[in-house]
């Protein structure tokens, strides 16, 4: 388990790192390159000197209970991808989705909260922890406070959905 968030974790910065350079038209910098501290973005971020900001990353998995009406399985899915938009849209959750495969471990949550009691009232807005799909597990995670610019971002890659 621990593995597979080192392994999350270092795959995130990257991507942050990535996307923030591209977003902004320049290439990453190269090691030997030292860009210009940016106060205004760290203040803007909750950056603390060295970038970095608690965050408390959650771990969904199977839940326990064995839900076999398809149409509550769906209601529950939708409430949970709702869910999750009003979260996003409150700045709360800075990053979710689901992992791929048939694996117990189902998806991610990473909150802009610097406790687990602050994230477990977040999560226990979710009908779909609350109705026994998932079952979580909660981190602190201290990481780059670059990942909040990631919504934003992702904003500007998502093709808006056609006119219904």
């Amino acid at each position: 388990m621990n593995k597979i968030v080192i392994m999350v974790a270092l795959a995130l910065f990257i991507t942050a790192t990535a996307i923030s350079a591209s977003a902004q038209g320049t290439t990453p910098a190269k090691p030997a390159d030292k860009p210009a501290y940016d106060a205004d973005l760290a203040k803007k971020l909750g950056a603390d000197e060295r970038g970095m900001k608690l965050y408390v990353f959650v771990i969904l998995k199977r839940g326990l209970k064995k839900i076999d009406d398809a149409k509550i399985r769906q209601d529950l899915i939708n409430g949970h991808m709702t869910n999750i938009g009003r979260l996003a849209d409150e700045g709360k959750l800075v990053l979710a989705g689901p992992f791929e495969g048939k694996q117990d471990m189902r998806g991610i949550y990473i909150f802009d909260v610097p406790t687990i009691d602050e994230a477990k009232l977040l999560v226990d807005t979710d009908p779909a922890v609350k109705g026994g799909l998932f079952d979580v597990e909660y981190y602190q995670w201290y990481v780059s406070a670059a990942i909040n610019e990631l919504p934003q971002i992702h904003k500007r890659l998502q093709k808006p959905k056609a006119a219904q």
